[in-house]
């Protein structure tokens, strides 16, 4: 069943390719509309001409998608992909982070190590990645400019809004982001936080209790009760802060 699939997906690339092959020379740059600008870096591992033709796809296409559910969100974004050989199975074969607002920069790492390769990273987890960093720049969440104070509960809220986002919108859930039954404890834990608490404990790697990418996972539980109790959708949450979001979960 998987080799059919993935079979399905490489002669529609190759079919793809040649379209595209007829309309312009390839190159490292894939020509794309001014709403979003598609770099390949390749310093050490490169990608074949139809996986870049297929990820220009699936971004460009995300990026429409995304941009209809979530009006504000900016022009000209600027995407650099790069190949790596790095474990990303917990996510789906690809990996991604916002650097900046200004000019808007999202960074994404495909695996070839996932499953049978690069084909199954782009089947897998390339849509989910990206509808999660265009979340973020929709609000303004980047590592370099960002737009919000400091502090676990801020990260908490805005890694848990992209994370609901994604899910609802793409269908792509990945076990990394589960909360546990005991999530509204965690919760109460990251509010009674000091503003210098470690962000890599807390947010996005291993705590020393052994607990894992804990603000995302506490992040997700607070986003669906804010949604459960207000009544409110993730687009109309999307809108507000953190704090309001918090406030609407009950706490």
């Amino acid at each position: 069943m998987l080799k059919n699939k993935m079979n399905m997906l490489r002669s529609f690339i190759s079919i793809i390719t040649v379209l595209f092959l007829i309309s312009c020379n390839s190159n490292s740059k894939i020509p794309q509309v001014a709403k979003v600008d598609i770099v390949f870096q390749e310093d050490s591992l490169e990608f074949t001409d139809s996986q870049k033709v297929f990820i220009s796809m699936v971004i460009s296409k995300s990026e429409e998608e995304v941009r209809k559910l979530l009006p504000n969100l900016t022009d000209s974004i600027n995407v650099i992909v790069e190949q790596v050989d790095w474990d990303l199975d917990s996510v789906g074969g690809v990996t991604g982070r916002t650097e900046t607002n200004h000019p808007p920069l999202v960074l994404v790492q495909i695996s070839n190590n996932y499953r049978e390769g690069i084909a199954d990273s782009l089947y897998s987890g390339l849509k989910a990645t990206i509808y999660h960093e265009f979340h973020h720049i929709s609000r303004g969440w980047a590592i370099q400019d960002n737009k919000f104070i400091s502090g676990i509960p801020n990260a908490m809220v805005n890694e848990g809004l992209a994370v609901a986002f994604t899910e609802i919108y793409t269908g792509t859930i990945n076990e990394v982001n589960s909360y546990p039954m005991d999530a509204d404890s965690w919760v109460k834990e990251i509010l009674a936080l000091p503003l210098d608490a470690n962000y890599a404990q807390w947010v996005m790697g291993e705590h020393p209790d052994g607990r894992n990418y804990i603000g995302y996972r506490t992040g997700n539980f607070l986003v669906r009760k804010a949604i459960n109790k207000s009544g409110k959708n993730i687009l109309e949450l999307s809108e507000l802060m953190p704090e309001e979001i918090i406030k609407l979960a009950g706490y």
